[in-house]
């Protein structure tokens, strides 16, 4: 087995033996479960609070299988997003810490593996907390709606692992810059905060990874605009992340002290 190998695996077990088995996963297949829940009970809520003033007059169509993706969609983009990055906030930080990460860079370990081996490993968690959330979902919105497009709800999938896998890249790189979880998932945040405006501005949806997040609603609605193009972007800038982190741990604190060992 490769080096890379050996350390993704232990990343993997070591996911396995903490918190992060649980709550991320946790959480979107409580956003699975609901979505379709929420989709269908949410007009009926709002017609019973519009009928105890009767000035008020709400009409508001039969909720129908489209409506479980757009709550599924909408709760991924802010929910889902949210709790990732404060998940992943410590990935690098917390073992540089708590001095664990000595122990492993002592031994004839690249800082490449060391750094691509937590991205895979987490994006392993994030893909496999994903998919049966999934399944999930489509069988409650084909039991609650009597139809759910399978297509529509992969699309949407797609776009959010893609959304997802590159705010992962990018706390990786955070994590190597901000030692301190709590400032890292700050930074995580006001970026995403960032992307959501930029998603309401058409140029930017073309050509950076705000046309994902963006993406991920219009798809069910059929008119994501410039997807393509924020694909490639948020792939591109992914990788230059996760090089960024490769770079900065290289030169870290911990890398210097290994060197003059």
């Amino acid at each position: 087995m490769t080096v890379l190998g050996v350390l993704l695996r232990k990343e993997l077990l070591e996911i396995r033996r903490t918190w992060r088995i649980w709550v991320l996963p946790a959480i979107i297949m409580f956003i699975a479960v609901t979505s379709p829940i929420l989709a269908e009970i949410t007009p009926g809520l709002v017609r019973s609070l519009a009928g105890s003033n009767p000035d008020v007059v709400i009409e508001l169509p039969d909720p129908v299988a489209l409506d479980s993706y757009r709550q599924l969609a909408s709760q991924l983009n802010q929910i889902g997003l949210l709790a990732l990055i404060i998940a992943s906030a410590g990935i690098v930080g917390s073992e540089l810490r708590s001095g664990t990460a000595i122990l492993v860079l002592t031994k004839p370990v690249s800082r490449r593996d060391f750094i691509v081996s937590k991205v895979l490993a987490n994006l392993a968690l994030l893909v496999g907390a994903t998919i049966p959330a999934v399944i999930v979902c489509w069988l409650l919105t084909l039991a609650i709606f009597g139809e759910a497009p399978i297509g529509t709800l992969g699309a949407v999938i797609a776009l959010w692992l893609v959304a997802a896998g590159g705010m992962l890249c990018l706390m990786m790189l955070l994590s190597t810059l901000i030692p301190a979880q709590a400032g890292a998932a700050g930074v995580g945040i006001a970026a995403y905060a960032v992307l959501s405006m930029l998603a309401l501005w058409g140029p930017a949806r073309s050509w950076t990874p705000a046309g994902v997040l963006h993406g991920i609603t219009a798809v069910i609605e059929e008119t994501p605009s410039g997807i393509v193009g924020a694909i490639v972007a948020t792939v591109v800038l992914s990788v230059v992340a996760v090089a960024l982190a490769i770079r900065r741990f290289d030169r870290s604190e911990l890398a210097a002290r290994e060197r003059s060992s």
